[in-house]
């Protein structure tokens, strides 16, 4: 599988330049200037740079972009990348300045002159996340990687500092490697058996068959799969890196495998991407992984309903009523809004054995949210106003961004049922917005919840600034955030 290239930060050694191969990038201030490596390049280069940031190339480039010389006189190298990004930049530039340097590296060894630049782990972040390619089905044979490494003045100092972004960066590559592969591959099996295999980074994973699920009364997660020859589970990650004793933080994930809509069938066209409709689980997979990785201080717990949407003899009909775990019945009126009835039993699940400090889902819900906010926000829904401000910001600080939607009572009413106690829609007008309403009928009203859905973010056909098109990892590093500022010790 895609993992984060190898980035090692070595000491300054300008005598070095003239011989490196491959490529090597420089940064030139928004103004022009150069640090101490960018003059040595110049100068070793015959005024080359100088030439370029008098142009108009350099001129019309926004901070974090770069442009390239190509065959430079005087050097073993094939290319210099001349980065435009000042001596202060935002975090959001560094990432960008680094996501540049991964597009333009076109598997060429690369050597980074960093120099004392204070935002060096961060451009080091961009690389590695805007250097993920998911080729795992593809026959032709696969390149080496390529060589990296960033001249730095205090490079024990540096990797110290990038040390946890490159644990993150690692839980994102997972979060995306699950959410790209095919529902061939990524079976309900296959899904909780990567699960269990981060055991060995000292998770404590459990996994729960259908007879258990049974047993617990999760009939409206059971209902989900009766169509599909796939076993319906629930995987529970405990990372207990907090206080004994200290009630975690819960993260909990839809993982549809693949969504047909079920006996509601969908259209043809796109189903294909519905091997990514278990979105939300791959988060909280990814987020999990990178707390082990980096050995967090806090208590988090992760659960995921894996599961199969397939129409069949034995899938569940529109019509249908289900119980809950909590003892709710629900009217199914849509086979196709099934990651709703996922959630309604893994939340309570959550509570009932774990009785969190607060709780965040994830999913790709609704197609509605994609049609409110596009694929520049996720849906944010919250009971609480503490909770959720705490989100958008570590949100906004990652550049993941989150747009809150609101929950009302007017809404609520719009899945009362007829024959049962709810209903899982309440038609097409606020669809967004009712899918939330009915998680939050199985939320605790002390229970601290926000509800994301990403359906919008999580996977999408063109490049965004720090991931191809494809699965983006979205969330990683915006609950990393939040957990790292306001629940590690």
């Amino acid at each position: 599988m895609p993992t984060p290239a190898e980035i090692r930060f070595i000491d300054t050694d300008l005598d070095q330049i003239a011989a490196q191969r491959g490529r090597i990038a420089v940064f030139a201030d928004m103004d022009g200037r150069m640090d101490p490596a960018g003059r040595k390049l110049n100068t070793l280069t015959r005024k080359a740079l100088d030439r370029l940031i008098g142009s108009d190339i350099f001129r019309k480039l926004a901070a974090g972009d770069q442009a390239t010389i190509s065959y430079p006189a005087g050097l073993a190298a094939d290319a210099i990348s001349v980065v435009k990004l000042g001596r202060r930049p935002s975090v959001a530039e560094a990432r960008k300045a680094g996501a540049a340097l991964a597009k333009a590296q076109s598997g060429q060894d690369l050597l980074v002159l960093a120099g004392n630049h204070p935002r060096a782990a961060d451009i080091a972040l961009g690389l590695a996340l805007r250097g993920y390619h998911f080729d795992t089905h593809k026959t032709a044979e696969k390149p080496l990687a390529p060589r990296i490494r960033f001249m730095v003045s205090e490079p024990e100092q540096v990797a110290k500092t990038a040390h946890p972004m490159a644990a993150v960066a690692e839980g994102v590559f997972f979060t995306r490697d699950l959410t790209n592969e095919p529902a061939n591959v990524l079976t309900t099996d296959d899904f909780a058996a990567r699960l269990a295999a981060m055991q060995e980074l000292g998770l404590d994973v459990e996994i729960l068959e259908e007879a258990d699920l049974a047993r617990l009364g999760m009939r409206a997660l059971l209902a989900v799969g009766q169509g599909s020859a796939s076993p319906t589970k629930v995987v529970v990650m405990s990372w207990n890196g907090g206080p004994a004793g200290d009630a975690p933080f819960a993260l909990v994930g839809k993982g549809v495998v693949f969504d047909t809509g079920g006996i509601s069938l969908k259209q043809a066209g796109g189903m294909e991407e519905m091997t990514a409709d278990m979105g939300g689980a791959g988060v909280v997979a990814g987020v999990m992984r990178a707390l082990a990785l980096r050995r967090a201080r806090a208590n988090v717990v992760g659960v995921v309903g894996l599961v199969e949407n397939m129409p069949s003899g034995g899938a569940t009909r529109p019509g249908d009523v289900v119980r809950s775990m909590k003892g709710d019945s629900i009217e199914i009126i849509n086979t196709d809004a099934e990651g709703r009835l996922l959630l309604a039993d893994v939340l309570w699940y959550t509570q009932e054995r774990f009785n969190p400090s607060g709780m965040i889902d994830l999913a790709t819900l609704t197609g509605a949210v994609e049609v409110a906010l596009g694929h520049e926000n996720a849906g944010l829904f919250s009971n609480n106003d503490t909770l959720c401000a705490e989100f958008t910001k570590a949100a906004e600080a990652e550049g993941e961004s989150a747009w809150r939607l609101p929950l009302a009572k007017a809404y609520d009413t719009l899945i009362d049922s007829r024959i049962a106690d709810m209903k899982n829609t309440g038609g097409r007008a606020g669809g967004a917005i009712t899918a939330a309403q009915f998680l939050q009928r199985f939320v605790r009203a002390d229970m601290p919840w926000c509800h994301l859905d990403i359906a919008g973010v999580a996977h999408v056909t063109s490049e965004t600034a720090l991931a191809p098109a494809g699965a983006t990892g979205w969330g990683v590093m915006a609950l990393n955030r939040l957990i790292a500022d306001h629940y590690e010790v």
